[in-house]
């Protein structure tokens, strides 16, 4: 639950930087020759560069945990020691502030100890933004995150500890990005040793960033 109050960006200096290190995340981390994730990474730069410009207004939240947050402290810890340390530092910042989510009516056994995420921007804040959601996501090790997808909604992930594969498709780790376009079904492994800390950015009609169901799809042996 989040009520608007008289803060913005330039109140609260430590979200202001996050944003900062978000915008510096999609400026700099390589497309791969891909013109659609350049595209993305573009447009989460612009709604970024928007909020910045506008002073946008903070938002009260409850603070919450969830059984997962106890692997916080680690994945922050060697995030430190990555090649994404700034934004893991402007992350810690906030730290105190943050509520951890399910976003699911019912999660599958074994997942409410593995997962959480926390919107660091969007309709549920702490940052009010109607064109982007922007968070983090933390999976506890041997985590699987079942599959599932966004109705109209590009998404991205950055890793910024740990080791995720998507689909089984190819290992990802510190510095390196997920692209999924809307619809794209999708399924998440983590490796074992240790936890998997990932921002991310869902860009989309305000119709579908603020009407997503969270549902997890059954994937046919």
């Amino acid at each position: 639950m989040t009520t608007p109050i008289d803060q913005t960006l330039r109140d609260v200096p430590d979200w202001r930087y996050l944003l900062q290190e978000y915008d510096e995340l999609y400026r700099y981390l390589p497309a791969g020759g891909s013109d659609r994730i350049k595209s993305h990474q573009r447009k989460v730069r612009e709604a970024i560069s928007r909020l910045l410009k506008k002073n946008g207004q903070l938002q009260t939240q409850q603070r919450a945990v969830k059984p997962v947050t106890a692997h916080l402290r680690r994945a922050l810890d060697e995030g430190r020691q990555g090649v994404l340390a700034p934004v893991v530092r402007a992350l810690d910042a906030v730290n105190d502030q943050l509520s951890w989510q399910y976003g699911y009516e019912k999660v599958p056994k074994g997942l409410a100890n593995s997962y959480a995420y926390a919107e660091l921007a969007g309709l549920s804040g702490p940052v009010f933004s109607e064109e982007i959601i922007l968070g983090v996501v933390l999976f506890a090790p041997g985590c699987t995150y079942p599959a599932h997808a966004h109705k109209g909604i590009t998404e991205s992930y950055v890793c910024l500890s740990g080791a995720v594969s998507e689909n089984h498709q190819g290992v990802y780790v510190p510095g390196s990005m997920i692209f999924n376009p809307p619809d794209h079904l999708h399924r998440i492994t983590v490796g074992d040793r240790e936890p998997a800390l990932l921002a991310y950015a869902w860009i989309g009609d305000k119709a579908d960033l603020h009407e997503q169901k969270m549902v997890f799809t059954r994937v046919r042996k």
